[in-house]
């Protein structure tokens, strides 16, 4: 066997072993949060505060079905933020049609508000999105959204809440 068929060897073995510990770490749960500020609770105390649908989407890593969830169409303005912990996510103002079904956003109110993490389900490999603050799961980002930044943030409207802004300046949260 040759050096470089050796090297090939090793380094496919590598990126396999790679690929293999981060499916299985990601086991339909979810993800450690990354913020000082985390929420961390059992399954149970999950279940007491979130609904069946918003525990299997946040802590189990579900999908709601597209055109059915909470937001995928909502045109007013105000912030989206984790239905399991209240961090505010997403504003109206990155929000557009992406005709996915979904919420889909250009870009989170701020880069520390959510985190990315590789996600091999399904035999494919995509970018998970979830809350800092918690670690719920949220959704997917891809690259084919729009200007400026070309990202398309595609978020569980069930895995949200959202503050409306009121007469008094100060938010209002809406009622799903």
């Amino acid at each position: 066997m040759t050096k470089l068929t050796l090297a090939a060897l090793t380094a496919g073995s590598l990126l396999l072993a790679g690929l293999g510990a981060s499916f299985a770490s990601q086991g339909g749960q979810a993800a450690e949060p990354s913020r000082n500020d985390r929420v961390v609770k059992t399954d149970e105390e999950w279940r007491a505060v979130l609904t069946e649908e918003e525990f299997r989407i946040l802590r189990k890593a579900g999908t709601e079905r597209a055109f059915t969830g909470d937001f995928w169409d909502d045109k007013k303005p105000g912030v989206y933020t984790c239905a399991g912990c209240d961090l505010e996510l997403f504003s109206s103002e990155t929000k557009f049609d992406s005709g996915t079904g979904w919420p889909s956003y250009w870009a989170p109110i701020a880069e520390d508000r959510v985190d990315l993490h590789d996600d091999f389900a399904y035999g494919m490999k995509r970018t998970e999105v979830a809350c800092a603050r918690c670690g719920g799961h949220l959704g997917h980002v891809f690259s084919d959204g729009p200007a400026p930044t070309g990202l398309r943030y595609c978020i569980n409207g069930n895995a949200l809440d959202k503050i409306e802004p009121s007469a008094k300046g100060k938010g209002k949260k809406q009622a799903k």
